[in-house]
């Protein structure tokens, strides 16, 4: 009569195979759907995070439609206002207040471009309250892993586009967002972390940069 070896440390039986998978795979799937649990942001959640956001600024980087990368500083002065001072060679600057947008080349000069911000998508963040459980106002609404996107648009005005912002919690942040225009056009804009500020209105204001 032969006796069969006593398994030794990483020998494995075909039961005992069968058992470690079935263990492993257990743990995974209770790894895996513990996180979505916490970090799945609902949508009163994400409400709730940008109406309480003030004044606050942040370092981003913006991939362009055409794979060009910019740089700068975004303010954000919540409801309403907003400042995105690009840095050189661009030197762009485009303002948000007073319900405009106004993009302006510091290096030509001239007059600034003009925009209604009820025209933008933009508009969803910087508005006074903000409530995506509105009808119609949040077309998608999904969990990476890692984040929680949220995709939305003027229920209202649908032609002019729509916002993807991505938000991670604990706590809740906002760290990117895509804006598709009406035509289709993708500019996406990635922060490098909000910080409260003490910025003055008149930064805000299309005449103060003008007569300076």
């Amino acid at each position: 009569m032969t006796v069969p070896p006593m398994p030794y440390v990483g020998q494995q039986t075909p039961e005992r195979t069968r058992m470690f998978r079935t263990f492993l795979a257990a743990i995974a799937l209770s790894l895996a759907a513990l996180p979505a649990m916490a970090q799945q942001l609902s949508l009163g959640q994400v409400s709730q995070y940008l109406n309480t956001l003030q004044t606050v600024k942040s370092p981003f980087t913006q991939i362009n439609a055409d794979g060009t990368i910019s740089t700068g500083e975004i303010w954000i002065k919540r409801p309403g206002k907003a400042r995105f001072d690009y840095n050189p060679p661009e030197r762009g600057l485009v303002l948000v207040s007073s319900g405009a947008v106004y993009v302006m080349d510091r290096k030509l000069g001239g007059n600034p471009e003009t925009y209604p911000l009820n025209q933008t998508p933009l508009s969803i963040i910087l508005a006074r309250n903000v409530d995506l459980a509105r009808a119609g106002m949040v077309t998608g609404h999904g969990y990476d892993g890692t984040a929680t996107t949220v995709t939305a648009q003027d229920p209202k005005r649908p032609e002019y586009g729509s916002i993807q912002m991505k938000f991670t919690g604990n706590p809740v942040e906002l760290r990117q967002w895509i804006i598709t225009d009406g035509d289709g056009t993708k500019t996406t804009v990635v922060l490098g972390g909000l910080e409260k500020a003490s910025i003055p209105t008149s930064e805000f204001l299309i005449d103060t940069e003008l007569n300076r």
